[in-house]
């Protein structure tokens, strides 16, 4: 007995199972083809690895993108940094497709977004300073005095010498009346020390070991530039800062006045097609190495969307104005960006799924009593044959039918909530079945 109702129970469990699998299957199918669809609109996710294009190691780049390795990393973003020759070759890197980097620092006034289109800054991060330095038995008030001066302007390539050159040119100083030599950092320092040359332009932080030695140096002044306000007017990537008495070292003293300094700042390039996620987790990653200020900036100055050579990238300006993405502020990286690419598959979700389960049902309901009710379209046809004047022939096919359809509705199988309906079709057979016999048997007599 036992083994006959388990039996039982497993067939009706099968055939319940092919029953929801037949109403609720297209649905599934049909969310499935929207989510497959809906996938191939889904971000890629973003690389493991980056490259970092700096400068030299013995400049502000280099360890300021050794810095971001670090902080890059605690999200598993493994951040190479390259030397460089600095600024030039950067933006050459950054158009190079293939063996190039993917971010680096830029000098501002060096960028042209005319020569590159495919480039975007990501945020100004710090003022770089030019310094000016010259031998005191030298008199200089103004670039202007260099003609016929031996003048250190930067190696090919750098952004000193990019920008060296056009405060030059501003001041009528070129090639054909000053000697331009193209040498820079510690080489520029001895030169400049030893008298093999008369002025060194440097662009570089006020902790710079170039600029902390030439400060600290007997023999070698500071230029102070009296019309910073016109060069700042001229050219715009250029700010005007001030070098304060003492700032450097109160106990001599030094610089022993106040020194107005131009200065381009520091900004950090990228690719316009760079993932949105790393341009967030590269910005939160500007943000804690450069937001305290220094000697020039202000506590939360930088990093910037100001002082820029490139266009903002789009995804820097959203950071601009809203900060970091709500998934990013309170999940690890990765499941932030993971969310953030699968969003896109709430589409299916909305525009089938939901409008689905609305069908469903009402579908569900009509298939399951449509399964009752197909007995009751015969049942009422051998019902109204009935009280016609039929032979005992026809009466006894009748009742044989109705036994017929009795054992089928047995078979079938429906939810609790409809079993109403399915037994009291079986009283209405029942019920049908005895008007036959009664009729028989008042035929018969």
């Amino acid at each position: 007995m036992i083994m006959a109702k388990d039996a039982f129970t497993r067939k009706h469990s099968k055939k319940k199972s092919r029953e929801y699998l037949k109403i609720f299957g297209p649905a599934i199918i049909i969310t499935l083809i929207g989510f497959v669809v809906a996938y191939q609109f889904v971000n890629p996710a973003p690389p493991k690895k980056i490259s970092i294009g700096t400068g030299s190691q013995t400049g502000a780049y280099y360890p300021f993108g050794k810095q971001y390795r670090e902080i890059l990393a605690r999200d598993g973003i493994t951040l190479e940094v390259l030397s460089t020759e600095g600024s030039v070759e950067n933006i050459k890197l950054l158009e190079t497709a293939t063996d190039g980097v993917d971010v680096a620092f830029v000098q501002g006034g060096i960028g042209n977004p005319t020569d590159s289109p495919n480039l975007a800054s990501l945020a100004s991060l710090y003022f770089e300073p030019m310094w000016v330095f010259h031998r005191t038995d030298i008199p200089l008030q103004r670039l202007s005095d260099l003609r016929q001066r031996r003048i250190a302007v930067g190696p090919e390539g750098s952004g000193t010498r990019a920008i060296a050159l056009q405060l030059l040119e501003d001041n009528a100083i070129t090639a054909d009346n000053a000697f331009i030599l193209p040498i820079g950092g510690k080489v520029a320092v001895e030169a400049l020390k030893q008298g093999d040359i008369d002025v060194a332009f440097f662009v570089a932080s006020a902790r710079s070991s170039v600029v902390q030695t030439l400060l600290k140096t007997i023999g070698i002044a500071l230029m102070s530039f009296d019309r910073a306000e016109a060069y700042t007017r001229i050219h715009h990537f250029l700010s005007s800062v001030e070098l304060p008495e003492g700032a450097i070292d109160f106990d001599s003293n030094i610089p022993s006045e106040d020194i107005v300094l131009l200065a381009p700042a520091a900004n950090l390039v990228a690719r316009k097609d760079i993932h949105p996620a790393l341009v967030d987790l590269l910005l939160r990653a500007a943000s804690e190495v450069h937001s305290n200020g220094g000697l020039f900036e202000e506590v939360h100055q930088f990093p910037s969307q100001k002082y820029l050579d490139f266009p903002l990238q789009k995804d820097a300006v959203r950071f601009f104005k809203h900060g970091p993405p709500f998934l990013q502020r309170y999940l690890p990286f990765w499941a932030a960006t993971l969310i953030d690419r699968l969003k896109i598959m709430l589409l299916p979700l909305v525009t089938l799924l939901i409008p689905l389960m609305k069908i469903v049902p009402p579908g569900y309901r009509w298939r399951v009593r449509r399964k009752i009710f197909h007995w009751y379209r015969e049942l009422q046809a051998v019902d109204l044959d009935v009280d016609k004047e039929n032979p005992i022939e026809i009466l006894d096919a009748h009742l044989a039918e109705l036994r017929k359809i009795d054992e089928e509705v047995k078979q079938v199988t429906v939810p609790l909530s409809y079993a109403a309906e399915l037994y009291a079709l079986r009283i209405h057979i029942t019920h049908v079945y005895r008007r036959i016999v009664e009729y028989r048997e008042n035929h018969r007599t």
